[in-house]
């Protein structure tokens, strides 16, 4: 398929990027800056938030839009997510309305905000920060705007996602950094808290099978459907990669914000991944 990937050049992007071409479909990337994009795809320098109502038709009418464009992901509480959001909702709403027949836009787990437990698509949304609270309210706005048009729209919902960390934000990209910088000990809090951990590798092989079928729509946790603690977690990754820093338990307190477990229902992700 044709396929069309914006913030192609992001922490995900890259992955994306090369999950579509190794399952042989025709990509297509758009983003500020390339760097560190794979070369075979080709490079589409458009703005796509210039509000044109014919941007499918500039965009050379892809079959699929993965938008995963998004500016200050790792930043939850910057001005920009509420700033950019009626950018992303005009430049989505112009795709459908111009043909677009597969759309895949990427959500997150602070869409939900404090819960405890499992996450799937019935589960209520009240979110804690301005990025969670931007994401909700796109999804809400295409979920209706899509509602009887012939699109078929996938909100891919990310849980706790690490890997290729010398490029993230995660705490096992600054875990790597202090690695690095030969710190023999990182601060850390108790480390209790359960999440569903995702390589960034696997999230893009879910993220390219589920933006091109059309059995499963809606909202669908990319994931593992698993948990661990952080702690578990962060000394597993420790070990795997032979370093020699230690993490300091209670440098920091635990954030009364912060679920002591939560993690995404992956059944329909699964049956997406046996299909594949």
């Amino acid at each position: 398929m044709r396929v069309l990937i914006t913030g192609a050049g992001g922490y995900i992007g890259r992955h994306v990027v090369k999950a579509f071409l190794k399952a042989g479909h025709e990509v297509y990337v758009n983003d500020l800056s390339f760097k560190g994009v794979d070369e075979r795809a080709i490079r589409v320098e458009e703005d796509i938030f210039s509000g044109d109502r014919h941007i499918y038709d500039v965009l050379e009418r892809p079959e699929v839009l993965v938008h995963l464009a998004w500016r200050d992901g790792f930043v939850h509480n910057s001005s920009a997510h509420m700033k950019d959001l009626s950018s992303h909702v005009v430049f989505l709403n112009h795709m459908i309305d111009g043909g677009l027949p597969y759309l895949t836009v990427m959500g997150s787990m602070h869409e939900v905000g404090y819960w405890e437990g499992e996450i799937n698509a019935d589960t209520p949304c009240n979110p804690m920060s301005m990025y969670g609270i931007a994401k909700n309210a796109l999804r809400q706005e295409l979920m209706i705007y899509a509602k009887d048009k012939p699109v078929f729209l996938h909100w891919l919902r990310a849980y706790y996602i690490y890997g290729d960390d010398s490029r993230g934000s995660s705490i096992f990209a600054k875990l790597y950094q202090a690695e690095n910088d030969g710190k023999e000990e990182f601060p850390f809090t108790s480390g209790k808290n359960r999440y569903d951990f995702i390589h960034v590798d696997e999230l893009a092989r879910q993220i390219m099978a589920a933006s091109v079928q059309s059995e499963y729509n809606g909202i669908i946790n990319v994931c593992s459907g698993q948990t661990m603690t952080l702690a578990e977690k962060v000394e597993s990754y420790i070990a795997e990669n032979h370093m020699k820093i230690r993490l300091k338990y209670g440098a920091f307190p635990d954030r009364p914000y912060d679920s002591p477990g939560e993690w995404g229902n992956a059944d329909i992700i699964k049956k997406i991944m046996e299909c594949e």
